[in-house]
């Protein structure tokens, strides 16, 4: 049986072309968001328009490839592990990791990179042959999974052997419905995914996450209860225990509240009354930030949900995330989320509504905290941070982040820029200059 095994895995493509998806936590990390189709002349505009920004505006550019190299080593670890079945140590990595809540560069959790990484070759060659069209009977649809089973029966008792192929269960379904919402896929589709979702809540059915004291689990657990479509009071109490193992992981939090959205089967006042309760849980770590974090997505995506939210506890939440995080990552995840996020929608109302008070305090973030770019940070932010959509181009992409984070600081900058100045920020802060 372990050299079926060995030979399964070790014979599927190691592509990775997809991220961890749907963990029920968020932004993940790294979103894929599609490419967008500029003709000539306007991408000439565009440089051209940023070439002229770049000359008035001296801001540091951070270089995030370091950050993505230390991720994608831990990533390459657990996939090293799972093909050389060692499995024992790969779960000890992932329970450590897990357990000290440690964070990879670039924020995302170490117990969830390792965890891709043992699984990532039987998901990606199920999302290749899916995208390539493959027919149901197609046996690398259900040979890389196979063998992942046939691990998990030697080691059935372990959570961390458990969870990874719950997880790769939950890719693989996620993979099945693809773009399309579940209502409309081939019945197929729908058996497919139904099936593997059933199967990856049945693997970590027997494991109480509080009890094992890991994030991990629980979030594995609320990404099932999302697609099963639990009860939000329900959903809301998982989300709570997950939140209270890692009070730290504001994702979870943005994932709670876009879960919440009436278009996911939640409801307006239940969002309200959980953004409010997180903000007490998480008083000692966060402020008033919890409140913020829950609203984060939720208001981005619905307007409702903007109209409704108490402005000025969010505001003060922003100012206690900064507080509580003054690094220039979290510095530039919220200045592109006010300036650039929140203004995707052109209906943003008048200049006094909820969405543009919001929207406005682009401007101290930018001013009076801002000493670097990162450029990926604001493109997935013209994105809303969708985990679903794919880069073709990282070099266009980052690009195309930088520009917008440009003509944002230009907009904060506007006047200074039309008598002359020049802007260049230092590690206190933007000074002006005569150009």
């Amino acid at each position: 049986m372990l050299k079926t095994t060995r030979r399964a895995l070790r014979a599927l493509t190691p592509s990775l072309g997809r991220t961890m998806t749907r963990f029920g936590l968020g932004s993940p990390g790294a979103p894929h968001p599609t490419t967008h189709q500029t003709d000539q002349t306007g991408q000439e505009q565009a440089d051209h328009d940023q070439i002229s920004l770049e000359s008035v505006l001296d801001i540091p550019v951070r270089d995030m490839s370091g950050d993505s190299t230390a991720a994608r080593a831990i990533q390459d670890r657990g996939q090293f592990l799972a093909r050389q079945d060692r499995w024992d140590e790969l779960a000890c990595d992932i329970r450590a990791a897990d357990r000290a809540r440690t964070v990879a560069p670039g924020g995302v959790l170490r117990a969830e990179l390792l965890a891709y990484g043992a699984r990532c070759d039987v998901v990606s060659a199920v999302d290749h042959v899916l995208t390539e069209g493959a027919e149901a009977q197609d046996p690398a649809l259900l040979s890389g999974v196979m063998a992942l089973e046939a691990v998990r029966q030697e080691h059935r008792h372990d959570p961390y052997v458990n969870l990874v192929v719950a997880q790769a269960h939950t890719d693989i379904g996620w993979a099945w419905q693809g773009a399309g919402k579940a209502a409309t896929l081939p019945a197929l589709h729908r058996q497919r995914c139904a099936a593997h979702f059933d199967r990856a809540a049945h693997l970590l059915e027997p494991f109480d996450a509080i009890t094992l004291d890991s994030p991990a689990i629980a979030a594995a657990q609320c990404a099932l209860l999302v697609r099963r479509a639990e009860p939000a009071s329900r959903l809301a109490d998982r989300y709570g225990d997950l939140i209270d193992l890692d009070p730290t992981n504001y994702r979870a939090m943005r994932a709670l509240g876009a879960y919440l959205l009436p278009r996911a089967g939640g409801a307006l006042g239940t969002l309200e009354l959980e953004a409010r309760r997180t903000a007490a849980r998480t008083q000692s770590i966060w402020g008033a930030g919890g409140y913020a974090w829950v609203s984060f997505d939720a208001i981005a995506q619905d307007s409702a949900a903007c109209n409704q939210v108490d402005v000025g506890f969010f505001i003060d939440g922003l100012h206690d995330i900064v507080a509580a995080r003054p690094g220039q990552e979290m510095i530039n995840l919220l200045a592109a989320y006010c300036a650039v996020t929140l203004r995707r929608d052109k209906d943003a109302g008048a200049p006094d509504s909820p969405r543009a008070r919001i929207a406005a305090c682009a401007s101290w973030l930018i001013r009076d905290h801002l000493t670097e770019l990162h450029p990926l940070i604001w493109a997935h932010a013209a994105q809303g941070f969708d985990n679903n959509a794919r880069v073709t181009s990282p070099q266009r992409f980052a690009a195309r982040g930088r520009a917008d984070a440009l003509r944002a600081i230009a907009d904060q900058f506007r006047d200074d820029l039309d008598r002359g100045l020049r802007i260049i920020f230092t590690p206190d802060g933007p000074i002006t200059v005569n150009a």
